[in-house]
C-alpha cells in the first residue's frame, strides 16, 4: 500500500479573523503533543503482512501553524515516520517564523517542501484577516527559504477578500511569482463561529464579483507559468503537491491530531476535535464508512484532469448513468464541463458552480 501521512499541529500563536481550523493558541507546541503524536502514530500506521510499519510516500505537517515546531520536534516525528528516499515532506508555516534557523533545521530534518501562509501582498487586507505579518515579511521569507535550499516552494492567495480587486491579484501573484513553484488561491469563505463570520466586513465581493476575480487570478498564474491542475491549486511544471492529489484521487492516507480524517483501504475514520483527550492518551477513531463511488465522482471532478471513467469502474464497479451522461452533457453545451479522453472534466465556468454540479450530478 502507498499512502501519506498528515500530522496536524493545533496551536497558533494567534487566531486568524476567518479561519475555523482545530487549534489553540500557544507560542510553541508543547513536546507532550511530539510524545502524543508519536504514541498514536505506533498504533495507527499501516503495516505489511509481517507487521512492519509501511513507509509513507508523503508526509505532510499541517495545522494550526506547524511553523511553530522546533527543528528536534520535526526530525523526532521523521525519525519515526521513516518516509521513503523519494518523499515528499511538507511542512506548512507564516512569513513571520522563516528564520535562517529554523530554515536550515527543518530542510536538515527531512522536509524538503514549504507551504507559506502569504495570503495577500496588501497590508490592508492582511491586517483585516488578522494576520500578523506584512508583505514585505512574506517576500523576505520566500527569499530566505531559497537561500536555505528549499527548491520546492508553495504560497497561498486568498481570493474576493474586502476590497479586492486585479491589481491587488496583480500584486500578490507578482511576490509569488518570483519564488515559488506552486500557488494556492483560494476564495474566502465566512465560516460561523469565526470573527468574520460573525460580523461580515464591508466591501466584500458579490458572488459575480468573486467569479470574476477568480477567473482574474487564473489568467494572470498562467502567464507567470502556473498551470491549474485543481480547482485552488496551481503549479510550474512538475511541482503538483503529491500530497493532496493523494486526497482528490481517494488514495491511502493516515491523519494524525485532533479533527484528523483518515482514508485506509477504502475505510474512512477521523479523531474529534479534542486535544486534551489526545494529549492523555484517548484518541479513539471515529469509523465513517467506506469509501464509495459518489466520493470519488466529487474529488475528481475536482481536478482539471477530471474523471476517468474506466478508472471509477476499476475501482467500484460503477458506470455513470445514462442521466448523469446526459446532464454532463448539456453542461458541455453551456461551457460548463468538456469531454476529455477518458472521461469528464469541468471548465473554470463549471468549477465556479462546482457544488449546484454535484449536487445535481450525484443525485440522478
Amino acid at each position: 500500500m502507498t499512502y501519506g501521512l498528515y500530522m496536524h499541529i493545533p496551536y497558533c500563536s494567534g487566531r486568524c479573523a476567518y479561519c475555523d481550523f482545530y487549534s489553540t493558541v500557544a507560542q510553541a507546541v508543547p513536546e507532550g503533543y511530539i510524545d502524543a503524536l508519536l504514541r498514536d502514530f505506533e498504533r495507527f500506521v499501516p503495516r505489511d503482512a509481517a507487521g512492519v510499519p509501511l513507509r509513507p510516500a508523503t508526509v505532510y505537517f499541517g495545522g494550526g501553524t506547524p511553523g511553530l515546531l522546533r527543528p528536534a520536534q520535526v526530525a523526532r516525528l521523521m525519525q519515526a515516520a521513516n518516509p521513503l528516499p523519494t518523499a515528499e515532506v511538507t511542512l506548512e508555516l507564516n512569513p513571520e517564523q522563516a528564520t535562517p534557523g529554523r530554515l536550515a533545521g527543518w530542510l536538515s530534518a527531512g522536509v524538503n517542501r514549504l507551504s507559506v501562509g502569504v495570503q495577500s501582498a496588501c497590508d490592508a487586507q492582511l491586517r483585516r484577516l488578522g494576520r500578523r505579518h506584512t508583505a514585505a515579511d512574506a517576500a523576505r521569507a520566500l527569499r530566505l527559504a531559497r537561500a536555505a535550499g528549499f527548491n520546492n516552494l508553495s504560497g497561498d492567495m486568498m481570493l474576493a477578500l474586502p476590497g479586492d480587486s486585479r491589481q491587488a491579484i496583480d500584486e500578490t501573484v507578482a511576490l509569488l511569482a518570483a519564488e515559488t513553484t506552486h500557488i494556492s488561491a483560494y476564495l474566502l469563505k465566512l465560516e460561523r463561529g469565526t470573527p468574520m463570520g460573525a460580523a461580515p466586513p464591508p466591501g466584500l465581493p458579490d458572488a459575480d464579483e468573486a467569479a470574476e476575480l477568480y477567473r482574474c487570478a487564473v489568467d494572470k498564474l498562467a502567464q507567470a507559468g502556473y498551470a491549474r491542475y485543481e480547482i485552488s491549486n496551481f503549479a510550474r511544471p512538475g511541482f503538483e503537491g503529491r500530497h493532496n492529489l493523494i486526497y482528490w484521487d481517494a488514495g491511502n492516507w493516515l491523519g494524525l491530531g485532533p479533527s484528523a480524517h483518515s482514508c485506509l483501504s477504502g475505510r474512512r475514520f477521523s479523531f474529534a476535535a479534542n486535544l486534551p483527550a489526545m494529549l492523555r492518551g484517548a484518541s479513539e477513531p471515529v469509523d465513517e464508512g467506506e469509501l464509495e463511488a459518489d466520493d470519488y465522482i466529487m474529488l475528481r471532478l475536482r481536478l482539471d484532469a477530471g474523471l476517468d471513467e474506466a478508472a471509477l469502474e476499476r475501482r467500484f464497479g460503477r458506470r455513470l448513468s445514462a442521466g448523469q451522461q446526459a446532464l454532463l452533457s448539456q453542461l458541455a453545451t453551456a461551457d460548463l464541463a468538456t469531454r476529455t479522453l477518458g472521461g469528464w472534466a469541468l471548465t473554470t465556468g463549471g468549477m465556479l458552480v462546482q457544488n449546484e454540479i454535484l449536487v445535481r450530478l450525484l443525485d440522478l
